[in-house]
């Protein structure tokens, strides 16, 4: 079952082939912690860009692995692109952009990125 999502604005807009995800990452490097990004990550065929390629910049950080995807017009992250330990392309998402989600209701595991 798919599940979609977007920006704040909604000239953003993505859907995930895939059942909504159950858990999520949370992060204290500081990227994630200033966004507040809950993370679920997909392999990147299971990801369409709906529209807004247009509307999107990106931001690289530290190591450069993840091109974190913004909206040009509010500012809100609704994916990144990257990759798996595996090198396979995937998709992070930010769970936090997808309505359909009860954030309450995800289980929460902590990555201490502050410390890579």
């Amino acid at each position: 079952m798919a599940f979609e999502g977007s920006c704040h604005c909604g000239k953003v807009a993505f859907s995930v082939e895939a059942d909504p995800p159950a858990g999520a990452m949370t992060c204290n490097c500081s990227h994630c912690r200033r966004k507040g990004l809950l993370l679920a990550f997909f392999p990147a065929e299971q990801f369409s860009l709906l529209r807004g390629e247009q509307d999107l910049k990106s931001y690289w950080f530290y190591k450069h692995n993840i091109e974190h995807q913004f909206c040009t017009t509010c500012g809100t992250q609704p994916f990144a692109l990257g990759k798996m330990p595996d090198g396979a392309p995937m998709r992070a998402i930010n769970l936090r952009c997808v309505e359909s989600i009860d954030l309450d209701a995800l289980e929460i595991t902590k990555v201490d990125g502050a410390s890579f």
